[in-house]
């Protein structure tokens, strides 16, 4: 009888925590945990292109195919791992 009160109580914790299809952090599905910089993600796609401006954000060397540029669309950061650019409240992808 233990075993099917466990499942029913991991069931109503999974339904307590949502996805942030954002950050794709677990969060709690409480209001009180979930504020307005609680997700940090870049809005825009990581990409393999030439800057705009590339001396702003990156300087090719001699060697470089003008396409060898790989940064964030969002901020300019190279690192596909950088923290996120911009911080909001998390939102499900039940919220929709």
């Amino acid at each position: 009888m233990d075993k099917g009160k466990n499942d029913v109580s991991n069931g109503e914790e999974e339904r307590r925590h949502k996805l942030c299809k954002r950050c794709k952090q677990s969060y709690a599905a409480s209001s009180s945990s979930n504020t307005a910089d609680s997700c940090r993600f870049h809005p825009s796609f990581f990409v393999c292109r030439r800057h705009d401006d590339q001396k702003r954000y990156y300087e090719l060397g001699p060697n470089d195919p003008p396409y060898a540029a790989k940064f964030y669309d969002c901020c300019g950061a190279e690192d596909v791992n950088a923290p996120g650019c911009t911080t909001s409240s998390h939102i499900s992808y039940d919220d929709e």
